[in-house]
């Protein structure tokens, strides 16, 4: 069974880390002056670390994805050796670096551990 746990915990990063890369290219569109795929990406960056803590019934499963959020979001925020950044240092930047923070925090900090569905045995017993 460890190496299922390991596989679905490596699958759940790995998901963070995509969540990072679309994140950190699709933030900056406005409607005026409201950053809202930035906004949208707020939601996101919360419901997803909070379903799959829920799925896999604890806080690791929350934290997984969330760390490989942070990991490729702030890695894409900092300047390149040729200057580049794909989050630049706008409103849009900002909701989405520091909101999207906040928001995986909050949703590894709101899911309640229930115990596994990958350690349960198949019968319900």
């Amino acid at each position: 069974m460890r190496p299922v746990t390991g596989a679905a915990y490596g699958m759940l990063f790995l998901l963070g880390l995509v969540l990072g890369v679309i994140g950190a290219f699709e933030h900056s569109w406005y409607v005026g002056t409201v950053p809202i795929a930035a906004l949208g990406w707020l939601l996101i960056l919360f419901a997803v670390p909070y379903g799959m803590g829920r799925l896999m019934g604890g806080r690791l499963g929350a934290a997984v994805p969330a760390v490989g959020w942070l990991v490729s979001s702030f890695l894409l925020a900092t300047r390149q050796p040729a200057g580049d950044l794909a989050i630049a240092g706008d409103s849009s930047g900002y909701w989405y670096l520091y909101g999207g923070a906040v928001a995986v925090a909050a949703a590894v900090l709101l899911t309640r551990s229930s115990g596994s569905w990958l350690l349960k045995s198949p019968g319900g017993t």
